[in-house]
């Protein structure tokens, strides 16, 4: 038996978005940027993909979507072309400790190039507190990047309010939305969200293909130098391929976002009540209530990981301390996880001495 609950990590292509695909290696193959008119179809399909991406982020116009190679490049974008752009006005940035590295390792970058970085705390369940928040923005603070929703333990963090803080204190508001774009709603106008990454891979599409959204309001330079594409602010030959899949998945999952957040929520849910009443000691991370659709991350007590996770795949399941439910999951490959992980952290709690000793202390 084979069940994949690690869609935080990467999902499988849609076949509706392969099919989608397709012609754009052997039929539509011409380059957009080219002026004939056998490129002038392959344009038009693209810009077709840019409106149907700016449509579900509810922005203002199609221009604000920029195509990016994924994720970390739309985060390093962002960070390092708004660091440049705002400079004269301050050299002062927020974030967070949870970020992932695309962020975090941006934030060390431009740290060694003259910028000052806060790196908030968070509270137990992985929320900002927006209080601390508004706290940490001084004088000469000019950017603040807050994840949407954290990629390990699935807290969706209070981005609206943040932004707001934001924008009523003059600092540009970014968000990595890797982990949230297609799975819940977001409108980036209403959130008063600035700058938003994205990447394909995350929603059952492509890999390598990823976009980043920047309001027009946001004026920020080029990343990739070269030739003209993306407004001449992006270069390099368009991946058309994977612009038109990204573009097919997330119309589908936001077709079908509503009955996916309530099916795997419940399968999330059910998750969770079973390991938490049928495995002594063990607790569930991040925020029970503000959470993605999908994501369960437990922590047990008195063993490794790294042998869970080994033992987890000699039983055919993809996934270890996080799991992370796709659109396929269902409540019998649910409980097939619990009864293995019951037995498997039995065992390995077995040959623990720190857990012999902890159930001798408890028996006095």
């Amino acid at each position: 038996k084979f069940i994949y609950m690690d869609n935080a990590a990467t999902t499988a292509v849609r076949q509706e978005v392969v099919d989608a695909m397709v012609p754009y290696f052997t039929e539509s193959y011409a380059n957009p940027s080219s002026v004939y008119s056998f490129a002038q179809k392959t344009k038009n399909d693209m810009e077709e993909a840019r409106e149907t991406i700016a449509s579900i982020l509810g922005a203002a116009k199609p221009n604000e979507i920029y195509f990016t190679g994924g994720g970390s490049e739309s985060d390093n974008w962002a960070l390092k072309a708004a660091a440049e752009a705002f400079k004269s006005k301050g050299n002062h940035i927020i974030t967070t400790k949870i970020e992932h590295h695309a962020i975090l390792h941006t934030c060390e970058w431009l740290e060694k190039h003259g910028y000052e970085v806060t790196y908030l705390d968070v509270d137990e369940y992985g929320k900002v507190d927006p209080i601390e928040f508004e706290a940490a923005i001084k004088d000469t603070t000019i950017l603040a990047s807050i994840m949407f929703a954290n990629n390990e333990i699935g807290t969706v963090e209070p981005i609206k309010e943040l932004g707001a803080i934001a924008h009523s204190k003059g600092v540009i508001f970014h968000t990595d939305a890797v982990q949230a774009f297609a799975h819940i709603p977001i409108n980036v106008q209403e959130m008063n969200i600035d700058m938003l990454s994205a990447s394909g891979h995350k929603f059952h599409g492509p890999k390598g293909i990823g976009f980043l959204y920047v309001s027009n309001k946001v004026k920020i330079g080029s990343f990739i130098h070269g030739g003209s594409q993306e407004r001449s602010r992006r270069a390099g030959t368009h991946n058309v391929p994977g612009i038109i899949g990204m573009a097919k998945a997330a119309s589908i999952a936001n077709t079908n976002m509503s009955e996916n957040i309530k099916n795997i929520s419940a399968i999330r849910d059910h998750i969770i009540d079973r390991v938490l009443a049928e495995i002594p000691y063990s607790r569930v991370n991040g925020d029970r209530t503000d959470r993605l659709p999908g994501n369960v991350h437990f922590c047990f007590r008195f063993i490794e990981g790294e042998s869970m996770l080994i033992m987890l795949d000699q039983k055919g399941i993809c996934g270890s301390l996080r799991l992370s439910l796709g659109e396929d999951a269902t409540i019998e490959d649910a409980d097939y996880v619990v009864d293995e992980l019951k037995g498997i952290v039995e065992r390995l709690r077995s040959m623990s001495p720190l857990y012999e000793d902890f159930v001798k202390e408890q028996g006095k």
